[in-house]
């Protein structure tokens, strides 16, 4: 099965979600946790899962750049970088300067840029981001602990990380189809722009523009834009029919819940689990050390571990806790306090019985992910758009990671119906 598509993360919930994003088009696909050091997995789709997305910049294009190396070596035909569809970033990167630097590795003067995902509430419109029915500086987004938006406009946020000049595909041209993106993107590259911004509001607009894109040596955007690539392979005769891209082995065993995401819609999760199932909110502020949140949290969790209903530990917070947490120990250290805490927390869980694990935030899911020892991920069906159940190799358990802003209300409850 010789490689199509090679995939750079910039976190381990993105991964899982631009992974899910291939199998339901019919790739193939596996996820390799890091840069991969040893022959790549057969598949039709490899998607490297970096935790890039908060680096040190310099560390972050390193990184993706071995990636692209490793993917390259492998016979990837096309390379996709793949970061938040809110656009997660700081002034400095980290996705302008990883993009520059996929540019040049590839020799390639020209990327579109383009996180829309429609199914889960992200829009771009004249360049603006667009959760829901709300601009990305008004979406909670504005509040991240780490990458707070503020600004909605991606010609902007993307020129400021890069020397290079950003335009914009307007909604008008993206609506007129593959032809006329080409075009547009043409004209773009011609006139001394690196990056376009794409417009896209629905599934029509993203299977357009990766039509539009099946020349490029470098896409980036969202998992949503994925969705038109595996087309193009299959029209040139690579790419044949997978029926069974989603198949895993059958899970079973206890199940759990461990989230560190401070999103809106994670905590909105976890307040509707705590009417259907046993919920121990974890207060880092009151007890700042890792060990000890850690075994407060496997105290509780003793005899109440079963098949049928999750345990949900959460370390979550509302954003003036998040900052008072933040002004006691620091940005950096309170982060990795929560990282540690959920991270032992999942070790502990697995030693106790628990088999089908869901991990909410990419940050978390990193944390999580690298305690044990997980290197590959196989990607089955979805529970919500953009969060795949997947078989961890060689841990041999199911595990779900939930980026924090996506799926339903229910999902802590949803996601064991799909086990």
């Amino acid at each position: 099965m010789p490689l199509l598509l090679g995939c750079i993360a910039d976190d381990f919930t993105g991964a899982t979600d631009l992974a899910s994003m291939l199998v339901r088009n019919g790739m193939a696909t596996v996820q390799v946790i890091g840069v991969p050091d040893g022959p790549l997995p057969e598949a039709d789709a490899v998607v490297v899962a970096l935790k890039s997305r908060t680096a040190p910049v310099r560390q972050a294009v390193a990184e993706s750049v071995a990636a692209a190396d490793a993917l390259l070596a492998a016979g990837a035909r096309q390379i996709f970088f793949k970061y938040c569809s809110t656009f997660d970033s700081t002034e400095e990167g980290n996705i302008g300067p990883v993009a520059d630097a996929l540019l040049r590795r590839l020799g390639a003067g020209f990327a579109l840029a383009c996180p829309a995902f429609p199914a889960n509430g992200r829009g771009v419109f004249q360049g603006h981001l667009f959760v829901g029915s709300r601009l990305l500086s008004e979406s909670g987004m504005e509040n991240h602990p780490l990458t707070p938006m503020r600004d909605p406009d991606l010609v902007r946020v993307l020129g400021r990380q890069t020397d290079g000049a950003v335009g914009l595909v307007p909604f008008a041209v993206v609506e007129a189809g593959a032809g006329a993106i080409r075009d547009a993107m043409t004209r773009l590259a011609e006139g001394g722009r690196r990056y376009a911004i794409l417009d896209a509001v629905s599934d029509a607009h993203l299977l357009a523009i990766g039509e539009a894109a099946e020349s490029h040596a470098l896409v980036t955007g969202g998992s949503g834009v994925a969705m038109g690539l595996p087309e193009n392979f299959r029209r040139a005769g690579l790419l044949p029919p997978r029926p069974d891209a989603a198949a895993l082995p059958r899970a079973s065993g206890a199940c759990a819940v461990v989230a560190g995401s401070c999103s809106r819609a994670t905590l909105g999760q976890i307040g509707f689990a705590r009417d259907h199932a046993p919920v121990l909110e974890l207060d880092a502020l009151g007890t700042p050390d890792a060990a000890a949140l850690a075994a407060q949290a496997l105290a509780w969790a003793e005899g109440r571990l079963d098949a049928e209903t999750p345990v949900v530990i959460a370390a979550s917070a509302p954003p003036e806790r998040v900052a008072a947490l933040q002004a006691r120990l620091g940005r950096d250290a309170a982060g990795a306090l929560v990282e540690q805490a959920l991270a032992e927390v999942a070790a502990g869980l697995v030693a106790r019985g628990v088999a089908r694990l869901v991990v909410a935030g990419g940050e978390t899911s990193g944390a999580v992910v690298s305690r044990l020892g997980v290197t590959a991920l196989r990607i089955g069906a979805e529970i919500d758009p953009g969060v795949p159940w997947t078989y961890a190799e060689p841990a041999g358990i199911h595990l779900a990671l939930k980026s924090g802003n996506f799926g339903a209300r229910d999902f802590f409850l949803k996601a064991f119906g799909h086990g």
